[in-house]
């Protein structure tokens, strides 16, 4: 399980274009990177939304903030249009980048017991550390929190 401290772990993965997109291009940038289910769910929505919202506060502290799903290519067009989402929506399907961070975990809905992304945010420092984690996050408050904490430390 990965904690604050750790090297957050290096990752390729491509953009909604198409364009291959790697943690290191990002060296010397605080990361927010943040998993998420679905493209288009309730939750999954208002998250985006809420970090599209405070994007401009997030680039003038200059971090970038990176969305994760297992979603196609494709479905990130889609959603990112639909919602006016201006930062980066990446595609796992293989599930590779979920697992190395740790959030792809049994889940409990209703009784049933399923395997899924659990909804979770890492900040990554310009080192490639990480710096907080931020497990089962509340989708409509998380951008909020991040902006909080970043504030909390002067930056």
């Amino acid at each position: 399980m990965l904690k604050a401290g750790d090297k957050a772990p290096l990752f390729t993965l491509n953009d909604k274009d198409g364009k291959a997109v790697s943690l290191s291009d990002f060296k010397g940038k605080k990361v927010v990177l943040y998993f998420y289910p679905k493209d288009n769910t309730s939750g999954c929505t208002k998250q985006a939304c809420a970090f599209g919202a405070s994007y401009g506060r997030f680039k003038k502290l200059g971090v970038e903030v990176i969305g994760v799903s297992r979603d196609s290519e494709k479905s990130h067009v889609g959603f990112a249009e639909k919602y006016s989402l201006p930062f980066i929506l990446l595609s796992d399907p293989e599930r590779k980048v979920t697992k190395a961070y740790g959030v792809w975990q049994e889940k409990k809905l209703y009784g049933k017991t399923s395997f899924g992304v659990v909804r979770t945010t890492f900040i990554i420092d310009e080192d490639g550390v990480i710096e907080k984690i931020m497990p089962k996050v509340k989708p409509d408050t998380n951008a909020q929190e991040i902006l909080d904490y970043l504030a909390s430390k002067g930056e």
